[in-house]
Formats: structure tokens, sequence, C-alpha cells
């Protein structure tokens, strides 16, 4: 999954983060991507923190899609 900004012709940085989905609370597999000059920023970990708070795993995703 890519998160952030990836600038034309620019290295991507992989990195593996623990992710919770915040209804259920099970462990999703963390595997992002980011540019080179994104990555460490702190417009980049504001970013990464909203994302780990408000993430939701496809089970509950799916469920909220039908609910409404």
């Amino acid at each position: 999954m890519i998160i952030g900004r990836i600038l034309e012709n620019e290295k991507r940085v992989k990195f593996n983060v623990d992710i919770h989905c915040s209804n259920c609370g099970i462990i999703v597999p963390g595997g992002l991507q980011t540019g080179e000059s994104y990555f460490e920023t702190d417009e980049f970990k504001i970013e990464l923190k909203e994302f780990k708070r408000n993430y939701l795993c496809g089970v509950c995703r799916d469920k909220r899609r039908v609910d409404k």
C-alpha cells in the first residue's frame, strides 16, 4: 500500500509497520511504500499516525459499506 507522496522517477522506500484495525483490533499486514524524499519527515509521521489510528481491516470496511 502506498502512503504519502511519490514524485516522478523517485525511489520508493518500503517499510513494515504494525497496523491494528481501529474497529476490531486484529493485526493487519503493514507493508507500506512512500517516496524517499517524503520518508521520515514530520508531515509523514503525522500522516502515518492518522493512518494507523483510522485504519479499518477489509472485513470491517465491507461491513460498514453494506450497513450504509
